[in-house]
């Protein structure tokens, strides 16, 4: 019998080796078969990068922190907004009033929670109305190419050629300066920024090898676009919407403090600012200041959660 052969080695006295598994706590259990242990979930991976970050938990905290106001904040204010008393206008702020009083005796930190619901609620119906409208366009304009791409494009090109604020001034005196209006002026002025960034991704990836097999497998065009080829898109989108949302609120403010938005005496930030400005010089500082202090919070949360969704949905950072 030859050294090293098949036979030599099969005849040779064999130990059994227990297998080993890992327990939950990772140590050792004889017996049983071994078994993988992930090192790390993904939900540990997020909160890894979310760490790495403390601005983006602020501003995911604030974010909640604002929606819970929005929901909750108007059944719970101390006083009615609307209700006037000129008894006590113009009072500092106190125990009583938080924020103090306006020139008619409101109560400014019930104006400004009960504000909370209607600027993020114009915010984000604007912000969606020019993502399905913007996603829609950029989607075909991309994947079709030609002379529907260079028309979209060339609309796009149009739209942006103008200060965004001062087109949005030009469809609120249009149209008339209602809610229903600066939501669609606000959603006009956005729709570019989401038809550029869905026409790249889609023309980057329409002639990948992803896309051609799942149209060799039988899928029409219409379902490679919307099940194939957009999915791949919502990464930069969520990035883009995050930061829109801030846009649009301080579209809506700006149209309401230059008399072009929600008209008083509906509790608005914008509104509040612009006669809140008129009381500075005199020193009720408070009228202006709180609700300009809680429009610049919403605007920094929205802005510090574009970043960290774009931390969180790079590829590169979960390595």
């Amino acid at each position: 019998m030859q050294h090293g052969s098949p036979d030599s080695v099969s005849s040779l006295p064999q130990r059994e080796i227990p297998a080993t598994t890992v327990n939950t706590d990772g140590k050792p259990v004889a017996g049983g078969a071994s078994i993988a242990v992930p090192q790390s979930s993904g939900m540990g991976q997020l909160w890894s990068i979310a760490c790495a970050n403390p601005l983006s938990l602020v501003a995911f905290a604030l974010f909640f922190l604002l929606i819970a106001v929005a929901i909750v904040g108007p059944s719970l204010v101390p006083y009615d907004p609307l209700a006037s008393n000129a008894s006590i206008a113009l009072q500092p702020p106190s125990a009583e009033h938080w924020f103090g009083t306006d020139n008619l005796g409101r109560d400014v930190f019930s104006r400004v929670v009960v504000a909370t619901r209607l600027d993020l609620s114009i915010s984000v119906m604007a912000v969606v109305l020019s993502l399905v409208a913007g996603s829609v366009l950029g989607a075909i304009a991309g994947y079709a190419g030609g002379w529907l791409d260079a028309l979209v494009s060339r609309v796009m090109d149009t739209i942006m050629a103008f200060p965004l604020f001062v087109l949005a001034m030009g469809i609120v005196a249009a149209l008339g300066n209602t809610i229903e209006n600066i939501i669609y002026a606000t959603a006009i002025i956005n729709i570019p920024f989401y038809a550029r960034l869905i026409r790249s991704e889609v023309r980057i990836r329409r002639n990948s090898t992803f896309a051609q097999a799942a149209f060799i497998s039988g899928m029409s065009h219409w379902r490679v676009l919307l099940f194939t080829l957009l999915p791949n898109a919502l990464p930069p989108m969520m990035v883009q919407m995050s930061l829109n949302l801030g846009w649009a609120i301080l579209n809506a403010a700006g149209l309401s403090f230059i008399g072009l938005g929600v008209r008083p005496p509906t509790p608005e930030w914008g509104i509040m600012v612009a006669e809140g400005a008129n009381f500075i010089v005199s020193g009720e500082w408070w009228l202006a200041v709180f609700p300009g202090v809680t429009l610049m919070l919403a605007v920094f949360t929205f802005n510090l959660m574009g970043d960290g969704l774009r931390d969180l949905v790079d590829p590169r950072q979960r390595q």
